[in-house]
């Protein structure tokens, strides 16, 4: 037998290109972490004005021509409505003018990511310093002490990502990859949806009364916890009843190569780049760390968009996981004839067992 031969017996046609898949993969995982992730700058973003009228627009018009357009300003009536712009998650920060002194208010929320708020103090503190002015910082939501720049809401989203998918990856293959008839597809769906709510709950527990790493109501985490798991689950259930095992490398790319650089967990988003920016908020991974951060720091404000966004993925992964495993009659595994016994050279008899009296 030849080389080549040796090699075609121990990888076969699709192991080699499992193989090249899972290449792949490994690349478009480092090129997405390393493009989102390697040089995060505020861009555009949301912030609030307080002024006396004639100047305020004039402010405005200044933030907005900063170079590199790290600000989007808008004017706001007062500093009342500009602590509620925030913990409303409209705004990410707001500088209130003194009419009276030199001395002005910056907010922030460092419970929406501390990075972020920092950035933010940079900026305004260069801008104040250009008008021989100063700024005071007041931080309207802060991040919990036991929250190291705000990242305990992305890791534990990504907690739940990976169990979301690795439960259902488990749950395709431990079988032998069988396509889901309908019975299967149905105990498939209950499993996940028990295994989401033991991981939701577990998940709150561990990062709220056990480590006191996140502030909020572990009941609404819990519930977070479990929708993020289910929909994680079911889009790749979904993906490998329409694909085969392709499907599981189809959910890593959604979830972890896209999903989570775009998360808005180590940079919050208005400091990745357009591209990450924009699709983070439609994925699980930023749905979940948006509304994670909302439970814990801005009294649940702004969750339905991504609260709906989670529920889209976790309905569409149902559905398709349902839907296809009608093309699959219910007992069509187990009628599949078996291999012919041997029969007994010269008769028609199978070789062992009783002819009966």
């Amino acid at each position: 037998m030849t080389f080549v031969d040796e090699v075609k017996n121990a990888v076969t046609a699709r192991a080699a290109l499992l193989v090249i898949g899972v290449l792949g993969l490994q690349l478009l995982f480092i090129a997405s972490y390393v493009g989102a992730l390697h040089k995060p700058k505020p861009t555009d973003v949301a912030f609030g004005v307080v002024a006396p009228q004639q100047m305020s627009q004039q402010l405005v018009s200044r933030l907005d021509g900063l170079p590199g357009g790290p600000l989007d300003p808008r004017t706001v009536s007062s500093a009342a409505e500009a602590r509620e712009q925030i913990m409303n998650r409209d705004i990410d920060g707001a500088l209130i003018v003194s009419p009276e002194g030199r001395t002005d208010t910056l907010l922030v929320a460092s419970g929406g990511g501390t990075v972020l708020s920092g950035a933010l103090e940079r900026i305004i503190a260069q801008v104040e310093e250009s008008q021989e002015r100063a700024a005071r910082t007041v931080d309207v939501a802060p991040a919990s002490p036991e929250d190291f720049d705000g990242l305990s809401s992305f890791y534990l989203v990504v907690g739940w990502c990976v169990g979301g998918y690795l439960c259902a990856s488990i749950l395709a293959i431990s079988a032998g990859a069988k396509p889901a008839n309908r019975q299967r597809a149905a105990i498939r769906t209950a499993v996940m949806a028990l295994y989401a709510i033991a991981g939701g709950i577990g998940g709150a527990i561990i990062i709220g009364p056990i480590l006191g790493a996140l502030p909020g109501s572990v009941w609404a985490l819990a519930g977070l916890g479990a929708l993020v798991v289910f929909s994680v689950g079911m889009i790749t259930l979904g993906l490998e009843a329409l694909t085969g095992i392709v499907g599981i490398g189809l959910a890593v790319l959604i979830i972890v190569i896209a999903g989570n650089p775009s998360a808005g967990g180590a940079f919050p988003l208005p400091m990745l780049p357009d591209f990450w920016r924009a699709i983070g908020p439609a994925l699980p991974p930023g749905a979940g760390t948006w509304t994670a951060r909302s439970i814990a720091y801005f009294r649940g404000n702004a969750v339905t968009g991504p609260l709906l966004v989670l529920s889209a993925w976790a309905v569409a992964g149902t559905a398709l996981t349902l839907l296809l495993s009608l093309r699959h009659r219910p007992g069509k595994d187990a009628a599949a004839p078996g291999p012919a016994p041997a029969r007994a050279p010269g008769t028609g008899w199978p070789t062992g067992g009783s002819t009966g009296a």
